[in-house]
């Protein structure tokens, strides 16, 4: 069992988090963000565990298994009693809910949501933040939710949710739509946030800002051919591509074209003689002036969705898709290009989680810890590389 500490033992009250499946760490920034005191975190994958810890050496990590460890070890080294924790983080692994696992066997991971039942039953958290992917709610493993809903409920606490929302609507430069559920002690239902952004015409109906676009999110950055790289940024870096891809490329129109512009003799062999089906964002670019489509653990590869740029022939650089999910330029990452890939990919959106932070933090009983001021909301997540 290996636990990485980089916390004081005794802490101060005020607003704390302990963040399950942690990742690389967008959900601890976005709160820290927000004015919360990370005090521990649980990863089991090593290469995320170390960008985490690169990024917040403060933070007590548990790196191994959620089920290995015991949330009264996890209080004693943070200093916590029950009920003086504010939030419990839980974004479990969301591969064996999404639609695009195609796999009839049954994964192991499934379960892994229900162990913040344990952590909520020794700490007695304020607070819980769920975030999932749709398909929890709709899919095969529905029972599995439903019976967390349960347990929460027997524990005192009002669910708010779970409801589907998009990061879209919040400012992420990115279409992410993705299952919230929050939960409060005392039976308390908290409302979710409204949302702050919206298409062009219906911000202008309503008031709304209009939804931040790939334009914005890569604005300053220098433009690459394949296998080039940005010398003053390590996370810039084009990946280098076959000449049949290039040559595709040179095809599909820009700012949103995709597959479908092909000629006969360049279609994917996987799309020929089967109607030209299959996952019709392969090889598409993205659109300049709309959010991007989701990123996932491949979005820095043609082959793996709709990830080419909108107007250079090549797929988007980490640098590129770490400012879709929202983080800052001097957030590092540990690993090789591919895992680097999969880790940003894998993330929840800085500012999603700064969203529902505020909630909690306009909510919280902790009155030392809303009386600090940090202003609105953070439409730029830090020093967001968002600009204009």
């Amino acid at each position: 069992m290996k636990i990485c500490s980089g916390g004081e033992g005794s802490m101060k009250k005020g607003l704390t988090v302990i963040d399950l499946f942690s990742g690389s760490g967008g959900v601890t920034l976005g709160f820290k963000n927000r004015g919360f005191r990370v005090l521990a975190a649980v990863e089991i994958d090593p290469v995320a565990a170390e960008t985490y810890r690169l990024n917040h050496p403060e933070v007590i990590l548990f790196e191994r298994d959620v089920r290995t460890v015991d949330p009264s070890e996890m209080m004693d080294g943070c200093g916590l009693r029950p009920g003086e924790l504010t939030v419990l983080s839980v974004c479990a692994p969301c591969q064996p809910f999404s639609v695009q696992n195609r796999s009839k066997k049954e994964d192991p991971r499934v379960t892994l949501i229900l162990e913040a039942l344990r952590f909520v039953r020794s700490m007695k958290p304020e607070f819980v933040f769920f975030e999932n992917v749709p398909g929890l709610y709709r899919g095969r493993y529905r029972d599995v939710l439903e019976e967390l809903i349960r347990g929460l409920e027997y524990e005192g606490y009002g669910i708010s949710g779970p409801k589907v929302v998009d990061a879209a609507d919040y400012g992420v430069p990115q279409f992410r739509k993705r299952l919230i559920m929050l939960a409060a002690s005392g039976g308390r239902v908290l409302p979710f946030p409204e949302p702050t952004h919206a298409s062009p015409e219906t911000a202008r109906q309503t008031g709304k800002k209009p939804w931040r676009t790939v334009r914005e999110a890569f604005r300053g950055l220098p433009p690459l051919r394949s296998g080039e790289k940005d010398e003053n940024d390590l996370l810039h870096r084009a990946r280098k591509h076959r000449p049949v891809a290039l040559e595709r490329l040179k095809y599909i129109p820009k700012d949103g074209g995709n597959r479908h512009s092909l000629p006969s003799h360049l279609q994917l062999s996987c799309h020929v003689g089967n109607g030209n089906l299959g996952f019709h964002d392969v090889y598409g670019r993205m659109e300049c002036d709309r959010p991007s489509n989701t990123l996932t653990t491949g979005c820095t590869n043609l082959t793996k969705g709709r990830f080419a740029h909108p107007e250079q022939d090549r797929a988007i650089t980490p640098r590129e898709a770490a400012r879709l999910q929202t983080f800052p330029d001097d957030y590092r990452f540990a690993g090789s290009y591919e895992q680097i890939s999969a880790q940003i990919g894998n993330a929840v959106p800085v500012l999603l989680a700064e969203v529902f932070a505020q909630t909690f933090r306009e909510h919280s009983n902790d009155r030392s810890g809303r009386s600090e001021s940090c202003g609105e909301a953070n439409e730029y997540a830090g020093s967001m590389a968002l600009r204009g």
